[in-house]
């Protein structure tokens, strides 16, 4: 009997995109339609990917800390970890920046009298530190406040090793809700070509072919930004580092990038970089730690789209950036990616963020904010790209470190 066989997911997630945009396109005149009745299917799917976030973050994290067994391997692995990921933002912010400065002649001055953006608050750095940690055990996961979910992961893990054997039970029963909540997130996985087809969809019909019109520089600007990153920064440091071959890493991650294009989430496309880093040779204990915290904190994609946008915001209002507001904007989008949450819009408190640490008008983000959702849609591919390089580069070193305490 012959076997038929199965097309991979990235290709029919990829289909799924390519037909969610030409439908979008034949129903422009129908926006409401798809609004109404599509748009809703990947809302449900987009659900239940959060739904499975938080109870896999939870248990992936304990079961390697707990397969690790020992305290100073997390602490070697987390920070290796926390250092790479800290310094691809900062290189990423300074490329937005070149890239932003190489378009500026081409962005254009703007009335800008009829501007308007509700900020929202920006969170003063002591306060995020404090945020990080959970005051209470159920808040976090009803919430899904990634670091607290992360901190709770890591505080039990710890005190499981320390228990010893008298923990075994405990041992027992993560293992088995880790291995309950991954078959349940494969399951839900089945389901993305047609969740990627419900979330591009209403996007298209909504805004048409003009959705990049008047801002198509700006854009261009920052994928091309976008691009660079992902082929030079991560492509170096995945086969200096992790020792593997770039156009296989970027061939490997592709079902991961394709489904956060079409989503917009880092968290919500968490389980689908587990799986693609797995197959690529990535030690699952260093998956389970790396590319939660990596959903969290590593903001590549939104660096980029930061600096990018301050140029044009700046360049809108005819006002020139200073070197030292520069090197502002890279300190300040490095530290902030640390408090912003993985889901599609936090870009945009990042960037009030940023432009009240320059002085820029935040009436600007309302330039942006129109296509916000095509920038987020790049920088999200970024975001994870560098979550999966980080977790290929950390399993090669700790097995190189393992290898030669072996010799």
């Amino acid at each position: 009997m012959e076997t038929r066989k199965k097309l991979p997911l990235a290709t029919q997630i990829f289909i799924a995109l390519v037909l969610g945009i030409i439908a979008g396109l034949l129903l422009q005149s129908h926006a409401d339609f798809a609004d109404s009745y599509i748009k809703p299917i990947g809302t449900i799917f987009l659900n239940l990917l959060k739904f499975i976030v938080v109870p896999i973050v939870l248990f992936s994290i304990m079961a390697g800390i707990i397969s690790m067994s020992d305290i100073r391997k997390v602490g070697s692995i987390g920070i290796k970890t926390v250092c790479y990921y800290l310094c691809t933002t900062a290189v990423a912010i300074v490329i937005g920046l070149v890239g932003g400065n190489l378009f500026k002649g081409f962005f254009p001055i703007l009335e800008t009298s009829e501007l308007s953006y509700e900020a929202s608050e920006g969170v003063p750095f002591m306060d995020t530190v404090v945020n990080i940690f959970p005051s209470n055990f159920v808040a976090p996961l009803s919430e899904a406040t990634m670091l607290q979910v992360i901190v709770m992961a890591l505080l039990i893990g710890f005190a499981i090793i320390l228990v010893g054997d008298e923990a075994a039970p405990a041992v027992k029963g993560i293992n088995s809700f880790n291995a309950i909540f991954m078959k349940c997130m494969e399951m839900i996985l089945k389901l993305s070509p047609i969740g990627v087809f419900c979330l591009i969809c209403p996007v298209v019909a909504t805004n048409g072919a003009a959705i990049i019109g008047s801002l198509a520089m700006v854009l261009l600007a920052a994928y091309i930004c976008y691009f660079m990153h992902m082929l030079i920064v991560y492509s170096f440091a995945v086969k200096v580092m992790g020792g593997m071959s770039p156009l296989a890493f970027l061939k490997g991650q592709l079902p991961a990038m394709i489904f956060a294009f079409s989503s917009s989430s880092s968290v919500g496309t968490l389980p689908i970089n587990m799986k693609g880093c797995e197959k690529m040779g990535a030690d699952k204990e260093v998956t389970s730690f790396v590319l939660p915290l990596g959903a969290t904190i590593n903001m590549d994609g939104t660096a980029i789209y930061q600096g990018v946008c301050a140029i044009f915001i700046a360049a809108c209002y005819g006002i020139h950036l200073t070197p030292s507001q520069m090197v502002t904007i890279v300190l300040t989008a490095t530290l902030a990616s640390i408090g912003t949450a993985g889901v599609p819009g936090a870009g945009m408190v990042m960037l009030a963020m940023v432009l009240a640490s320059v002085g820029l008008p935040l009436d600007g983000i309302a330039l942006v904010a129109g296509v916000d959702r095509i920038f987020d849609m790049g920088r999200t591919v970024v975001n994870i790209t560098g979550d999966a390089s980080c977790a290929l580069i950390v399993s090669n070193l700790e097995r190189k470190k393992a290898a030669k305490k072996a010799s």
